[in-house]
């Protein structure tokens, strides 16, 4: 199966990538997009600049299965967060110029909002609360009409990912010494929230990929059970200092990732802080 990287370069592709490249039965020739200076026979391909460099692509080198569209603007990053909508529909419209089937396309389980503390489904209200998830819910809008195109396209409500979240990128800059710093909330825990480990995307997104039944509109993306902050932040081998909660603090924001449960098989390593620590671990060392 040939699987189109978009994104590639980016924290979570490098990732995911790691992983594959680790996991000898990936069953996937994957093509990285390069925004400049693509190696011989690689593609070279800006999707807001058109369709014919990902087309050309194809036609020389032969079909792509589907298309896993990671790239996108983040919040902290200056640039106009209605860029994702404008890359999203460039990429799915590449897609199908290209006869390329299938797009899963990283959207963010920020359209939801703060819910009421109860593990939000797919079906849940989108009331985004921030900038970054009104943009993601504006994205999941604009793309929709494709799917009445022929496109199976499924946008990945992705919770936190090891390693590209904020705690974890913190832990990075730290010294082993220096605490973490972790909300404190009245029953004495911190946040608490769904995170999925690198390696574990990384199988979830082949797996996705390969899926010979059309998939959802949207699925939730993280390990069943979510984790603690301060537990991850254990894992990590970092220590916490607590600071009372704001009042404007959310203790616990979930998925329920059921619907992906049905879709791959989880185990119970794949919820657990310190294998997820080890993941992403393993993916920045080289």
């Amino acid at each position: 199966m040939s699987v189109l990287l978009v994104g590639a370069s980016g924290r979570v592709g490098r990732m995911v990538q790691y992983h594959w490249r680790a996991d000898g039965t990936s069953g996937i020739a994957v093509v990285k997009q390069h925004r400049r200076d693509a190696p011989p026979g690689g593609l070279q391909w800006s999707p807001l600049d058109g369709a014919a460099a990902l087309v050309d692509h194809v036609r020389l080198n032969g079909p792509i299965d589907a298309m896993i569209m990671l790239a996108g603007v983040t919040p902290g990053s200056g640039k106009d967060l209605e860029l994702n909508s404008a890359l999203a529909l460039a990429c799915v419209a590449a897609a199908q110029q290209a006869q390329i089937g299938r797009v899963l396309l990283a959207s963010s389980s920020a359209v939801y909002g703060a819910g009421d503390g109860t593990p939000l489904a797919e079906s849940a209200l989108t009331e985004p609360v921030n900038a970054y998830g009104k943009a993601k819910c504006a994205m999941e809008v604009a793309v929709a009409p494709w799917r009445d195109r022929g496109l199976d396209l499924c946008c990945l409500r992705i919770g936190n990912v090891a390693g590209a979240d904020a705690l974890l990128r913190n832990v990075a800059r730290l010294s082993p010494q220096d605490p973490v710093i972790i909300d404190r909330f009245a029953d004495g825990h911190g946040p608490t929230r769904s995170y999925i480990g690198a390696g574990t995307l990384a199988a979830v997104l082949r797996t996705l990929a390969a899926q010979a039944a059309p998939l959802p509109p949207v699925l939730n993306i993280g390990a069943p059970t979510p984790v603690s902050m301060e537990a991850l932040a254990h894992a990590a081998g970092q220590p916490c200092r607590f600071r009372p909660a704001p009042p404007q603090a959310h203790q616990h924001i979930t998925l329920d990732c059921t619907a992906l449960a049905h879709l791959y098989p989880f185990t119970a390593d794949d919820s657990d802080p310190h294998e997820m620590v080890a993941q992403w671990r393993d993916a920045v060392s080289v």
